[in-house]
């Protein structure tokens, strides 16, 4: 009954999430979720707003919640932006700041939301090929654009450029925008939120969906100087202006003023993935260097599809790609040790 379709919707090629299993004794390694709980006192305050008060519209703009987030990040609350995700934020984004008459640039292995974006808003883009290392080369940039994107650190290869490598792509496009998709930032790799009141062509997007364990909740931000902001407000309140609802402010607010927790979690996360590469490197895998959540790794001697399928025979889920030059890979989210483990146990016998 596809004649019913409008013209656009016969060309899209959507995005494929991970996995989420319904069968809950798999070791689950597969989306990059946080395996620690939110923070006690988001939960606290979200069980809090389950209240009469949800009779009642939320504030359309967040107020309270951006002005958390603009002093936890010493800026404006005219400098934030937030939405349904960073899915939702980048939906704005394309939408209202990368679709101009000259194609945005964004690498060829990165995050496989954005071309269906630029399917979604008609927006060209031309997709710039990672380095053999599977690094981002600044010089390869250096081509005419409307604009740029790129994660930081990279997804799914896990590499993060350092801040000074951004500022000098700030610099060499001047008259681009150029958005920092942060969603693994807090894993190890340098934010660029420090710039923005140096470069208005600038605008950092994070999520609370990995660092603040909260990938159930949908909440995402960009930040960035105010122009930019007033550009993404005016595609919100043309779609949704009444993104956040009052249990999703409450928490993603209490996630932010619970520094500690965060902190803490971070940190557990980042000595796992550590423990995880040598581990790895041991069994014979290469591991590209990671800032993130996870890890891509690659086996010289055994196929990757066919090491996802043997680690799921055993209740292990991982990510495998099809996608040329990376279909050898696994990516490999960080879980607790104990699950961290079960992987490594695993792997034993498919790697004899």
């Amino acid at each position: 009954m596809s004649q019913y379709w409008s013209p656009i919707v016969q060309s899209l090629t959507p995005y494929v999430p991970g996995e989420q299993p319904k069968h809950q004794r798999l070791v689950k390694l597969n989306t990059n979720e946080n395996p620690y709980p939110p923070s006690p006192k988001a939960i606290a305050a979200m069980q809090a707003a389950c209240a009469d008060s949800l009779r009642l519209y939320p504030d359309p703009n967040s107020d309270q919640l951006r002005q958390v987030i603009s002093q936890y990040y010493g800026l404006s609350s005219d400098q934030v932006f937030v939405g349904n995700g960073s899915d939702e934020v980048l939906a704005h984004i394309f939408c209202g700041l990368l679709k101009h008459d000259k194609p945005l640039l964004f690498p060829d292995i990165s995050y496989s939301f954005y071309p269906v974006y630029c399917g979604l808003y008609e927006v060209e883009y031309v997709q710039v090929p990672l380095a053999e290392d599977f690094s981002v080369r600044l010089a390869d940039y250096q081509q005419d654009n409307g604009a740029i994107i790129l994660p930081n650190p990279n997804a799914p290869t896990g590499i993060a450029l350092g801040l000074t490598e951004i500022e000098v792509l700030l610099q060499q496009h001047p008259h681009s925008v150029v958005v920092i998709d942060e969603a693994y930032v807090d894993f190890g790799a340098q934010s660029a939120v420090t710039l923005i009141d140096r470069y208005p062509n600038l605008l950092v997007v994070q999520t609370l969906s990995k660092s603040r364990s909260l990938a159930g909740l949908r909440v995402g931000l960009a930040m960035g100087q105010a122009h930019l902001m007033e550009a993404l407000e005016r595609v919100k309140n043309s779609f949704n202006s009444y993104p956040l609802d009052r249990v999703a402010q409450a928490g993603a607010q209490a996630a932010f003023e619970d520094q500690e927790y965060f902190v803490e979690c971070c940190n557990k996360v980042i000595a796992t993935r550590e423990s995880l590469i040598k581990a790895l490197q041991q069994c014979g895998f290469e591991v590209l260097p990671s800032a993130a959540n996870f890890v891509f790794a690659r086996h010289p001697q055994r196929d990757a599809a066919t090491l996802a399928a043997g680690l799921r025979e055993q209740g292990v889920i991982v990510r495998h790609f099809k996608q040329k030059r990376i279909d050898q890979f696994l990516r490999i989210s960080i879980g607790t040790d104990a699950e961290c483990q079960a992987l490594l146990t695993a792997l034993q016998p498919l790697l004899k």
